[in-house]
């Protein structure tokens, strides 16, 4: 029997997949574990193996295409199986797809590979079988037979299956075709007005049609989604329309924690590299934001949560996710631990994330989870802004620029540099006086920074 290859899901939130490169061609002759393609995710490129040895044959998962996750795109053929058997035999190798962790180009070969399986929330997805196992109907069917019922019109409730479980076959089709049967019954129409004014209104978006006719026709280009943008669209808008937000700003004083950060790098032992003699460590602003951040949770632990609808999450650890800006979108690599790291650790794995975010070789999990974010536009000169929760976070501290500001201390007009934060906090998990207490702990922290080195 064949085995079905299907589009693994490879990231948390993927709910589509373009496969952006085959690795073998149709009628190949493929051993169990070589790569068989690479799925290009909204967030990295992750290479697929092939779950078993023989010739690739009906190859339907066409590059570039958006394909659901759990679809067939592939089969393989055991050597000397009969081309065709899958259309009429129904079971199907269990394994359907296995995720190697290899990064697509360059970059650390981890030496195992791990197989991947489709949610058993995805609806249709047969969890025996890897195929996508029902028919809006309810009916089970091969591939086969679901398309030829559909190209023929033909209501696949209405065929009875020979196949193992009753499962509806080619030759069920073939059948009923002949004796003509039942047609499929026309698309639903739009509910009625009255029956949709009956539920509450939904407030929704401008159509495509109606925000192009506000443009002068030619005066635009259209540039398609993609992975990413759609993901980021979809996220933010179930973030800021399910998350009651609230915010907290205050004024942190840097000049400590400057004067800190050049004795620090300054003390850097040296260390041989490619490209000669280098510091071992160049500590950043953002690097002593994330532990004081990481820090500030771990005093305030009830702010180191995340709301579900049956139980509040509590953190044991910080793990402090950093939105980086990447081609087409951004990502939040995760630093775990981030409150007992030292400030030389934060910095170096920061930047070796950084890198490989940018070049979307990061594995779903290094930036999938966290309990906290931080996103700094301190570098753009943002002086202050509010960034938007990334659940399942509970918070997330927007980081404007440092800035000399005058400021009045005992009755005197002093100048000091100054940076504003605001934190975002889910109102569901963080109270008010909670987050002023998180936002007030990290503030200690930035001012006093030397509390961070013990």
């Amino acid at each position: 029997m064949p085995t079905e290859v299907i589009l693994p899901k490879v990231d948390m939130d993927m709910a589509t997949g373009q496969i952006s490169r085959w690795f073998a061609e149709e009628g190949a002759h493929v051993k169990k574990g070589d790569v068989l393609f690479e799925i290009e995710t909204d967030k990295a490129a992750m290479e697929i193996d092939a779950p078993a040895s023989g010739v690739l044959r009906d190859v339907t998962g066409k590059e570039g295409v958006d394909i659901p996750v759990g679809a067939p795109v592939a089969w393989i053929y055991a050597d000397g199986e009969a081309y065709g058997a899958k259309q009429d035999t129904a079971p199907i190798s269990p394994l359907v797809g296995e995720m190697s962790t290899k990064s697509t180009e360059g970059g650390a070969v981890p030496p195992t590979s791990y197989s991947v399986t489709p949610p058993s929330a995805l609806p249709g997805i047969s969890p025996t079988r890897g195929e996508i196992g029902q028919s809006p109907s309810g009916a089970r069917a091969t591939p086969l037979a679901r398309r030829l019922a559909r190209e023929a019109g033909l209501a696949l409730a209405s065929v009875t299956g020979t196949g193992p479980y009753g499962r509806v076959v080619k030759a069920d089709i073939d059948a009923a075709i002949a004796k003509g049967g039942a047609k499929e019954a026309p698309a639903l129409a739009p509910e009625a007005p009255a029956a949709a004014a009956a539920s509450a209104p939904a407030v929704k978006a401008m159509s495509d049609d109606q925000v192009l006719k506000l443009f002068e026709e030619g005066s635009y280009e259209l540039v398609p989604h993609d992975n990413m943008r759609k993901t980021i669209a979809r996220r933010l808008v179930e973030a800021k329309s399910t998350i009651p937000h609230f915010y907290l700003t205050l004024d942190c004083e840097l000049d400590a924690l400057l004067a800190l950060r050049t004795q620090i790098n300054a003390a850097a032992p040296m260390k041989k590299t490619d490209k000669g003699e280098a510091p071992a460590y160049k500590l950043s602003v953002n690097d002593m934001v994330i532990k004081a951040m990481a820090l500030a949770l771990k005093a305030v632990p009830d702010a180191n949560a995340s709301w579900t609808e049956s139980a509040m999450v509590k953190h044991k650890h910080a793990d402090v996710g950093v939105a980086v800006s990447i081609p087409g979108g951004l990502i939040t690599p995760i630093i775990r631990h981030a409150d007992e790291k030292t400030l030389s650790t934060i910095s170096n794995e920061m930047k070796d994330l950084a890198s490989r975010a940018r070049s979307r070789k990061l594995k779903p999990e290094e930036y999938q989870g966290g309990t906290t974010a931080v996103s700094n536009l301190g570098m753009f000169g943002i002086k202050d802004f509010a960034a938007v929760i990334n659940p399942p976070h509970a918070t997330i501290l927007a980081v404007g620029a440092g800035e000399e500001r005058a400021v009045v201390k005992n009755g005197e007009i002093k100048i000091a540099t100054v940076m504003s934060v605001t934190l975002s906090t889910d109102h569901r998990a963080v109270d008010g006086a909670l987050g002023a207490e998180l936002l007030v702990a990290f503030k200690r922290l930035i001012e006093n920074p030397m509390g961070m080195l013990v």
